[in-house]
C-alpha cells in the first residue's frame, strides 16, 4: 500500500488535505498528519489517521516523521522569510526517506509573478526541480476565503476599497485546493506544473455578488496603492503589513493573479465552487 503525508496539518489547508485523502478512500492508517504540535491534530488522529511531529527548523524530526512515506503532500510554511530554507529541509529528508512524489503547494504563476510571496515559491519550485523526486507543483491562486472572512467589514462600510482598479484575481476556496492535492498525490500520472484557480471576478463583481446575495448594498471604490495602505495605517494596520497587502493589489491590477486555467476543474473532477456559492458558504 502507498504511505501518504502531509506537512502542515494543523493548519487550515493541511487539515483539509488530510481529509480530502479520507473522501477518496485512502485508509486512515496509510494517512501520516505531520505537525509541529501532534497535540493540535487529536482531532485527526481520532479519525484514525498516523500523527507524527515534524518541525520545518528541525532535520532531525523531519528525518524521522518522513520515515516509510511514499508521497507528501508538502504545505508551504507560513514563516514568510523562512520559508524556502525550510522546504529545502523537507526535500532533503524526503530524499534520504525514499519519498517518490512530492506535492508542493506553491503561488499561481509563481515564476513570472510580482506578488511579495513569490520568490521563496520559486526557491522552492528549484529545489524540487533539483531533487531526484517526482513533483507535482501545485500553484494555488488567491483563496476566495481572502475576500469572503471581510463580507462583515464589507457590508458595515458598505464599500469594497481596493487598488485593482477593473483588472480581474482568480481564486479558489481551500476546500477546492485541498481536493486538488489529495487528487494530484494519489494520481498514477502529474504534470510538473499546475496552475490552480476556480472563479475569476473583477471587484465591483464581488462587491455586486455580495450585495445580492446579502441584500445589503455594498459598492466597489478604486483607490491607489498609497491611498489603500494610508487607509489601513489609519485603521490600526502596522506599516510592514499594509504595505504589503496593498502590494498585492498591485500585483492583481498587472495580472499576476488572474489566470484562465481549467487544472483545477481537470483536477477535481467537477467545477470548482463559484463566487456565489462562497458568499453563501461563509454566511
Amino acid at each position: 500500500m502507498t504511505t501518504y503525508a502531509v506537512t502542515g496539518s494543523s493548519g487550515q489547508l493541511g487539515r483539509r488535505i488530510v481529509h480530502a485523502l479520507l473522501d477518496l478512500h485512502v485508509s486512515p492508517f496509510d494517512v501520516i498528519a505531520l505537525a509541529r504540535d501532534t497535540a493540535t491534530i487529536d482531532d485527526l488522529a481520532a479519525l484514525g489517521v498516523r500523527v507524527r511531529h515534524a518541525d520545518y527548523d528541525e532535520p532531525a524530526s523531519l528525518e524521522v516523521a518522513l520515515e516509510g512515506v511514499d508521497r507528501l503532500v508538502l504545505v508551504s510554511g507560513s514563516e514568510v522569510g523562512k520559508r524556502a530554507e525550510q522546504h529545502r529541509a523537507v526535500i532533503t529528508a524526503a530524499q534520504q526517506a525514499g519519498v517518490k512524489r512530492i506535492a508542493y503547494t506553491s503561488l499561481l504563476k509563481a515564476d513570472s509573478s510580482s506578488v511579495g510571496l513569490a520568490p521563496e515559491h520559486v526557491e522552492t519550485e528549484r529545489a524540487l526541480a533539483d531533487s531526484s523526486i517526482e513533483t507535482a507543483v501545485l500553484r494555488n491562486s488567491w483563496y476566495t476565503e481572502n475576500y469572503t472572512a471581510q463580507i462583515p467589514g464589507y457590508r458595515e462600510r458598505g464599500a469594497i476599497v481596493a487598488a485593482a482598479g477593473d483588472a480581474s484575481v482568480s481564486t479558489a476556496t481551500r476546500a477546492d485546493l485541498a481536493d486538488a492535492a489529495a487528487a494530484a498525490i494519489t494520481a498514477d500520472a502529474v504534470k510538473p506544473v499546475y496552475e490552480l484557480a476556480g472563479t475569476t471576478f473583477t471587484f465591483a463583481q464581488l462587491a455586486h455578488t455580495i450585495s445580492s446575495v446579502t441584500g445589503t448594498e455594498v459598492t466597489y471604490t478604486s483607490v491607489s496603492v498609497e491611498e489603500l495602505a494610508a487607509g489601513m495605517v489609519e485603521g490600526g494596520m502596522d506599516e510592514g503589513t499594509a504595505q504589503f497587502w496593498a502590494s498585492i493589489d498591485a500585483s492583481i491590477a498587472r495580472g499576476d493573479l488572474a489566470t484562465d486555467s481549467t487544472d483545477l476543474r481537470d483536477l477535481i473532477g467537477r467545477e470548482p465552487t463559484s463566487l456565489e456559492e462562497a458568499v453563501r458558504a461563509e454566511l
